[in-house]
């Protein structure tokens, strides 16, 4: 008899995953696929009435875990072994990443656990419970295996779906959704709170659509509070009079093209650039305005060193509409300049035409990229010389603010050297040629 799980997209049973042989598949309901207003899972996993077999199935449900290490202290806090996706999801799989949640077969469903009331089914952290939380995460990530908790999201790095109501933190129960993504600091990585800080507030204060950020101290602990983009806080919905929190789907790039997260690194078959573009273009419209977006995105990991921005590093939100959803590049996440830390590869996630190492970077691999990406060599060009103009003049105010809010660390100083550094080379290396010459 195949274990099987509950597959529920908001409040609606979409489909069924089974472990057969340790081995997944996934179907849709019926009633699903005759629902007018259905939308798929996946990009990768389309409405049809067919099961899905281990190889489309499991890209999409592994990308809903944790990675590396944090994989591995998972399963053994779940007493599982780590190549065991349906049983890490039983586990952990009750509030993922987007809209997606996955139960025991005829479990009842918590109530309005997908438009829950702030402050219902959480458990409030003081200061020293937050304080000890910080500590645990390291070797208990997710808190898996604590009772109510089953909460998961993809990477590898420290992190954890919490509720925060705007002074305090709290663990949601039971289901019910998180409002942020709690980061505590990377231990081998000085000052990485306020590098991502930086960073996310650079892409913001150069008018790119991103996660807000927050830092926050448990104690002498510094932690990043990130609003989730995929949760959205809404006075009365359904005749409520009270808060409540509704979830947005959303998959990652790994997930919509079908590629295992082990996998989400370019030199290892992950995404290339040329088919995160190919992606955008395939599901959004207008889809133009979300090229132009994810260009941006591109050129400015490559000038603030952010070498981490591999597939599943870019996302795609589904916003609820009349009919189906509208599709659009997720806000920016997991911002952070690597190529501050000596200890750190110096190659990109992703290749900008044949060359992984930005110092290697000269114009005729920014053509190679943009041909490969649909683009215009020459609107290319412009672009990226457009951002390495501003970006050092906006990396310095962003500087400045948090110095002025108390927020300083020592290797903010480093990091602005850097993007300076970087963009006067591309733009010595670009502006060499006429404005009007192709790259």
């Amino acid at each position: 008899m195949p274990k099987q799980l509950e597959v529920w997209l908001k409040a609606a049973h979409l489909g069924t995953l089974m472990q057969v042989d340790g081995r997944l598949g996934f179907t849709y309901t019926a009633s699903w696929l005759q629902n007018p207003a259905a939308q798929a899972l996946s990009h990768s996993l389309p409405l049809r009435s067919e099961a899905f077999d281990d190889r489309a199935a499991r890209p999409f449900f592994a990308g809903l875990l944790p990675e590396g290490n944090k994989r591995r202290l998972v399963a053994q806090a779940l007493h599982l072994s780590r190549q065991n996706d349906f049983g890490l999801l039983e586990g952990i799989g009750g509030e993922c990443a987007g809209a997606v949640s996955l139960r025991e077969p005829g479990q009842a469903q918590p109530a309005r656990s997908d438009l829950a009331p702030i402050g219902e089914s959480v458990r409030w952290l003081d200061q020293a419970q937050l304080q000890q939380l910080l500590r645990d995460l390291p070797q208990r990530p997710m808190l898996a295996g604590l009772d109510g908790l089953r909460l998961s999201l993809a990477g590898a790095q420290d992190k954890l779906p919490v509720t925060f109501d705007g002074h305090r933190v709290g663990l949601p129960l039971y289901g019910s959704p998180s409002t942020h993504i709690l980061k505590p600091a990377i231990s081998s990585l000085n000052g990485s709170v306020h590098n991502e800080a930086f960073c996310m507030r650079l892409a913001a204060a150069m008018q790119m659509p991103v996660a807000q950020v927050e830092i926050r101290l448990a104690g002498a602990q510094p932690y990043l509070l990130v609003r989730r983009y995929d949760r959205l806080p809404a006075s009365a919905v359904d005749g409520a009079a009270d808060a409540v929190v509704q979830r947005l789907h959303q998959e990652d790039f790994c997930q919509a093209l079908g590629i295992v997260p082990e996998h989400k690194y370019q030199n290892e078959g992950g995404p290339s650039l040329a088919q995160t573009f190919q992606l955008l273009r395939q599901v959004t419209r207008p889809n133009a305005p979300q090229v132009l977006r994810l260009l941006d995105a591109v050129v400015f990991n490559a000038l603030i060193g952010n070498h981490d921005a591999h597939g599943k590093n870019f996302s795609l939100l589904y916003r609820d509409s009349t009919a189906q959803p509208v599709v659009e590049l997720a806000p920016l996440y997991d911002l952070l300049s690597t190529a501050v830390y000596p200890q750190l590869t110096d190659k990109m996630a992703m290749k900008i035409g044949s060359e992984y190492r930005f110092t290697e970077l000269l114009p005729r691999h920014w053509e190679q990229f943009a041909q490969a990406a649909g683009l215009s060599p020459a609107q290319v060009r412009k672009r990226v010389l457009a951002i390495a103009k501003r970006l050092p003049v906006q990396a310095l105010a962003t500087h400045q603010q948090m110095i002025a809010a108390d927020q300083d660390d020592a290797l903010l100083s480093e990091i602005v050297a850097l993007i300076d550094r970087r963009c006067a080379l591309t733009a010595e290396r670009l502006g060499k040629q006429g404005a009007e010459d192709p790259i």
